[in-house]
């Protein structure tokens, strides 16, 4: 069960972009996520006449690793660990490790 996962608003923990928050938009891999404002990039690209695409500066959202983000907890409005919890009926569900409330995405 991943910790993170995709809709989950997150913050940044460590490097330039520490501090700003977004939505996970994807997992990239089993390490990587794409989160929207974080870690974006100018990639310049060629002209493609076949595709129809025209060249110049573009800004790109790039993958960051999941340890440098941490689950963003709105009563506290603070950084937060995710933990495991088995409810009664054998269902796993994730938690907020520092109040112990059910995670809702």
């Amino acid at each position: 069960m991943n910790k993170i996962r995709k809709g989950d608003e997150v913050i940044v923990l460590t490097g330039r972009d520490k501090g700003k928050r977004g939505k996970v938009l994807a997992r990239v891999d089993a390490d990587h996520l794409s989160v929207e404002g974080v870690n974006i990039v100018k990639k310049h690209v060629k002209p493609n006449p076949m595709k129809g695409t025209t060249g110049g500066v573009i800004s790109k959202t790039m993958p960051i690793h999941q340890s440098n983000v941490a689950i963003y907890n709105a009563t506290t409005a603070k950084a937060d660990r995710v933990g495991i919890k088995l409810l009664a009926d054998g269902k796993k569900v994730r938690v907020f490790k520092s109040s112990g409330e059910q995670i809702t995405a």
